[in-house]
């Protein structure tokens, strides 16, 4: 019973997230990003934000201005979310969609050198 109320909270947080990335006046935090997961732990005292970013920016840079604006983050979830404690938050760079290409890309050109043979 308590996995379905933290699976609730993770996509809660991730769908408020995702709308407050607009409003991040921080200029490191520019561009196409997306919140690809949420982890939250069972306490709901530290939630993890994974982060993709979708354009060539760098995202060390990405993550670092999220870092930084976090507690602004956090405030404005605290008002939003009818939690006890709204959990800390905890950026992390998510490389999974340019694995999902490189592996793609790498299918495709494994086919096509069948193919020649």
């Amino acid at each position: 019973m308590a996995t379905n109320r933290i699976n609730r909270i993770n996509e809660d947080i991730q769908r408020e997230l995702a709308s407050l990335m607009r409003t991040v006046k921080d200029p490191r935090v520019q561009g196409l990003i997306s919140i690809t997961r949420v982890d939250t732990t069972t306490d709901l005292r530290y939630c993890k934000v994974y982060v993709s970013v979708l354009d060539n920016s760098d995202v060390k840079a990405v993550v670092a201005g999220l870092k930084s604006a976090s507690g602004y983050l956090r405030h404005e979830l605290g008002h939003v979310l009818t939690l006890r404690y709204t959990p800390q938050l905890i950026f992390v760079a998510d490389d999974s969609i340019e694995r999902g290409v490189r592996m793609v890309s790498t299918i495709d050109r494994i086919l096509e050198e069948d193919e020649e043979r």
